[in-house]
């Protein structure tokens, strides 16, 4: 293989690999491969015993009536929370929106429930948009997805309660699957997550500390594990069970109690990474996101950089492993780079990375799918040019049979068929060559052997081989014909014609001769591989072969010697003549009969 050859394989694989990393570093995957690691990373598990959730129902609102309820509702719940000092919960989280003045008496009703037991976390939420900001030169930049406006609880609650956002911010396919940590407003204060709020809370309620937070990306976001499919995943009282039975004693001592709504029709509920069919409410979101933060559940999302940078190499060994393959060989290599990419995506989340699940798959499937078609059409080129140059060593109809036949046709063996063979050879070569050089020589030989070629091939004959200045050809196989014995001799007439204006092209240029000696016979001969398995021709044997060799050894100088069997086959539309003293060929008894053939009548004068 030259340098070029070996050289432009790699170019391809380069081109292609950069081409496919580019199109998933730009995002063509996204949605498929979202949903792809929601479906490997995302699985049902077990709601921490330490948060209960406290659900605004349909069954609640039948009796309390429709949400939004007074806020004397909501300090009801409180109460009813902490009516017992030793069973009090360590922390309530209210992911409710108490923003603005409503009723005095309600609102004062509540901030007072709220704050006399220090354990109440009330919402906030930030609107996000683009806002100008004062760079402190006196000009103004625009700052996108700011808060243009931050909504939190009136103004007597707020002083009471510790605060914690409420935002839930989804991914463009609609999912949510992040949760952020912090809400930061223009002016520099930040607020936690409802959950972090919980969680810190809780952690100092037993004398310890949320020390160690979740990574999160540019935009204060952190991948969230989800505990469990929505409804059913954590504890579950109803808010109209809580103010109306006394049979949940020993629920809330100690735990992380969520008050929020779980009906529809509030708009509080998202589709999760863990569920794509199932809304799942706010409340159950935000104990999702404490459980993870109280377990130290994080998993950090690797930077794109390093996975494309992986993607490229990945997609460079797929393209050497799929290039120039069979395809169970490609196939099985495509199921062990695929499988083995998910395997390891799997064990990588376990150890806390999230890694892009499809990028490598669907990446080297399409090398797959691109290096089996290449790999099929330079095969059929190469099939193609083998053909072509095949054809120029053995007769098309050879050929035809060979590729039609499959790998059966190249087999040791044969069959027994009736053919009719032709051999001529130059008179007079060798003394010639003895006189000319080497190159001249071939170049007149390779004349004679075009001319021989061209008679066979023009009579569709099957060319056998050369054997130095001889050549050998047959009909009636490998496909059978129609009237093959008088196509041997059109083309013993048609070389013992053309022979005569190369042999005074000679004579004129080197003052030498030559001409053609040749012979026909017909009758049965085997025709198939002959040789070795590792070395074999196509050819045809017998003593009909060995007999037409004989024929041709013993006819002189432009001269055609024919058997009796080939003038019985043809009487009446040849002009042949019976030798008065035929040459005794070896292997033949006394009186085999041999005749020149002289001459092909027109149709029009052959007897019927």
């Amino acid at each position: 293989m030259t340098g070029k050859k070996r050289i432009w394989p790699v170019l391809v694989a380069v081109a292609v690999a950069g081409a496919l990393t580019l199109l998933a570093g730009l995002g063509a995957l996204k949605t498929a491969d979202l949903s792809a690691c929601d479906a490997l990373y995302q699985s049902q598990g077990l709601g921490s015993d330490e948060i209960v959730i406290v659900g605004i129902d349909q069954d609640s609102m039948d009796l309390l009536g429709p949400f939004p309820w007074g806020r004397d509702v909501i300090a009801m719940l409180l109460e009813a929370l902490n009516a017992d000092e030793e069973e009090r919960p360590a922390v309530i989280a209210i992911d409710v929106l108490f923003a603005g003045e409503s009723d005095p008496d309600a609102d004062a009703y509540l901030a007072e429930a709220a704050g006399a037991y220090g354990n109440v976390i009330t919402a906030c939420a930030g609107v996000y948009g683009d806002a100008l900001l004062d760079n402190g030169a006196g000009d103004y930049d625009l700052a996108p997805a700011s808060v243009v406006y931050f909504e939190g609880p009136y103004d007597a609650l707020s002083a009471v309660t510790e605060q914690g956002h409420i935002n839930a911010m989804l991914d463009d396919d609609g999912v949510l699957r992040h949760h952020m940590l912090t809400l930061t407003l223009q002016d520099g204060t930040e607020y936690p997550s409802l959950a972090l709020a919980a969680a810190r809370q809780y952690r100092a309620a037993s004398g310890g500390e949320l020390s160690l937070l979740p990574p999160t990306n540019s935009r204060g976001f952190w991948y969230l594990p989800f505990a469990g499919v929505p409804d059913g995943t954590f504890q579950y009282v109803s808010a109209v069970d809580l103010l109306t039975s006394d049979g949940l004693t020993g629920l809330f001592g100690g735990k992380i109690v969520l008050i929020g709504p779980c009906a529809a029709g509030l708009q509080d509920s998202y589709f999760t990474a863990i569920d794509h069919a199932q809304l799942m409410y706010g409340v159950e979101i935000q104990a999702n996101a404490t459980q993870a933060l109280l377990n130290g559940n994080y998993k950090q999302e690797v930077r794109k950089g390093p996975q494309l940078a992986a993607l490229f190499l990945l997609l460079l060994v797929a393209f050497a492993a799929f290039w120039r393959r069979k395809v169970r060989t490609a196939t099985v290599l495509l199921l062990a780079l695929c499988g083995g990419w998910v395997l390891l995506c799997r064990s990588a989340y376990e150890a806390g990375w999230v890694l892009h699940v499809l990028w490598v798959p669907v990446g080297v499937a399409l090398l797959y799918v691109g290096c089996l078609a290449a790999n099929y059409i330079q095969a059929a080129l190469e099939r193609q040019k083998v053909t072509r140059t095949f054809r120029r060593y053995v007769a098309p109809e050879i050929v035809s049979e060979l590729m039609n036949a499959g790998p059966a046709a190249l087999e040791l063996g044969g069959k027994k068929c009736e053919i009719a063979v032709l051999f001529v050879d130059i008179r007079g070569f060798t003394t010639m060559s003895e006189s000319l050089a080497p190159e001249r020589v071939v170049e007149i030989l390779n004349q004679y052997l075009t001319l021989t070629t061209k008679c066979v091939m023009d009579n569709h004959g099957t060319l056998d081989k050369f054997v130095g200045d001889c050549t050998m050809a047959f009909w009636n196989a490998p496909l059978p014909q129609e009237d093959y014995v008088m196509l041997a001799c059109r083309a013993a007439m048609a070389m013992a014609e053309g022979a005569k204006p190369l042999a005074e092209m000679l004579e004129r240029q080197y003052g030498h001769t030559v001409s053609f000696g040749i012979g026909v016979h017909a009758g049965p001969a085997v025709i198939g591989n002959i040789g070795a398995p590792m070395r074999m021709d196509y050819t045809a044997i017998g003593d009909t072969v060995n007999t037409a060799a004989r024929l041709e050894a013993n006819a002189p100088a432009g001269t055609i010697f024919i058997s009796r069997t080939v003038a019985d086959a043809l009487a009446g539309r040849i002009k042949a003549a019976p030798l008065e003293n035929p040459p005794q060929l070896k292997g033949k008894a006394a009186g085999f009969e041999i005749l020149t053939l002289d001459k092909i009548l027109p149709e029009e004068e052959t007897a019927p």
